[in-house]
């Protein structure tokens, strides 16, 4: 008999063990589902401001536009004003994102070590001809030669007789900055013409005999001007991702220390694959996440 109740004793703590890990498996389902109810359900809301680059003010503004569709509680505002103007106001706290052309340690008076740097694009350039000139490869040698007026005519470069036409950038240009950096190792240029938009100085050139300037690869959409390989690279998007092709630079987005937050997530979605891969390429710049070199403040490149 003992065995016996001792037998029924073990079957009843078995089955209440049994009902127990059942009771407590079911609560832990619910609470999972519960969490994972929750993270799915959360949305992104508030408000962020950016400013800066004027270049970069329509890429930015394009994906700001799509961000917002996909997330209707948050409102971003973009605006423009220069790369000075973003980076100073990110600096103070007043806007979020500071956009810019530039890196932050090439602009006097701003604390770069206090702003973490996002690369969220590239743009390509090169010097740009009037179809008549007749070239359509350049020495780097001879290029800046013809910018610092030493060359005068383009017959000295197995081209047209016509006077050579200088079309520049206005010294607070950014386009202009990268221009003189990496296609004129830094030599300045002599007195030309000076203009800031980009489709003017195409128009000047293509209207102007003997015209040369410089412009972004996203302006030769037709045979109105003519880009200018040099030394024997030509201007394109893979010469530009390879190293081989010199003109070029960043297009930086950056904060006050570590992004947080909603600027954290607009900027992880600027470098998602579909805002690298199509609204980049449709704005005219080349995807930052296809480079396979690097260059850092002082313009020294490197392989990745």
């Amino acid at each position: 008999m003992k065995s016996l109740k001792k037998f029924g004793l073990l079957l009843t703590l078995a089955a209440l063990m049994v009902f127990a890990a059942a009771c407590g498996g079911a609560s832990t389902d619910k609470n999972e589902g519960t969490d994972n109810k929750d993270s799915k359900t959360t949305e992104l809301s508030g408000t962020l401001s950016v400013s800066g680059s004027s270049a970069m003010q329509p890429l930015v503004a394009a994906a700001a536009e799509e961000f917002m569709a996909e997330n209707p509680n948050v409102d971003i505002q973009v605006n423009a004003g220069g790369s000075g103007t973003g980076l100073s106001q990110v600096a103070e706290g007043s806007v979020q994102i500071g956009n810019s052309d530039v890196f932050a340690e090439e602009k006097e008076g701003i604390p770069a070590d206090q702003l973490v740097d996002h690369k969220v694009a590239v743009v390509g350039m090169t010097a740009a001809v009037n179809p008549k000139v007749g070239i359509k490869d350049i020495k780097k040698a001879d290029l800046i030669k013809v910018f610092t007026g030493k060359i005068t005519n383009w017959k000295e470069l197995g081209g047209a007789d016509q006077k050579i036409v200088l079309v520049n950038r206005p010294d607070s240009s950014g386009t202009r900055a990268v221009f003189n950096k990496f296609a004129l190792d830094g030599a300045t240029p002599a007195e030309g013409i000076t203009e800031d938009s980009s489709n003017t100085v195409k128009k000047i050139i293509n209207e102007t005999d003997g015209a040369v300037g410089y412009l972004a690869f996203s302006y030769f959409t037709d045979e109105s001007v003519t880009p200018l390989a040099i030394d024997g690279v030509e201007p394109t998007e893979e010469n530009v991702q390879s190293g081989k092709f010199p003109v070029w630079a960043y297009q930086h987005s950056y904060t006050k220390g570590e992004a947080k937050d909603l600027a954290k997530a607009f900027l992880d979605y600027l470098m998602s694959d579909d805002i690298q891969n199509t609204l980049l390429k449709e704005q005219g710049y080349l995807p930052v996440t296809k480079m396979k070199v690097e260059r850092d403040a002082e313009g020294n490149q490197k392989d990745l």
